[in-house]
This record gives C-alpha cells, sequence and structure tokens, in this order.
C-alpha cells in the first residue's frame, strides 16, 4: 500500500481517497448509523413505557391494599 500511495500528492490521500470511499459506501454507513439511532430509540422508550408501568403498578396497588397482603 506505501508503494501505491507513495507518490501521489497529500491531497489524494486524504482529500478524493475518503470522498470515494463516502460516495461508495454511504448508503451502508447511512443504514447502519440509522439502524442504530432506532435500535437505540426503541430501546429507551422500552424503558420508558416499562418504568412508567413499574410506577403505576405501585402506586395502585400500594393505595388499595397493604403490603403485608403479599
Amino acid at each position: 500500500m506505501r508503494e501505491i500511495f507513495g507518490g501521489l500528492p497529500w491531497w489524494v490521500k486524504w482529500v478524493a481517497v475518503p470522498v470515494i470511499a463516502l460516495v461508495v459506501f454511504g448508503g451502508l454507513i447511512a443504514t447502519v448509523v440509522g439502524f442504530v439511532i432506532g435500535l437505540l430509540f426503541k430501546a429507551l422508550v422500552f424503558v420508558a413505557l416499562v418504568g412508567g408501568l413499574v410506577y403505576v403498578v405501585r402506586k395502585f396497588t400500594a393505595g388499595s391494599s397493604s403490603r403485608s397482603d403479599w
């Protein structure tokens, strides 16, 4: 690899090659990033819903019966 890039100008190594990589793999990168962000959002929604459910259940069960019934 060093022999291939050795004689090329700096802008080819640091500008042209990354731009070509983004053009070629840009759709794949966007898909992976979108999937990860979507997964994190769904996990956050799941945690919030489960936390809300636990809060509501504890609030109603604490008000209607005592803990000694368990």
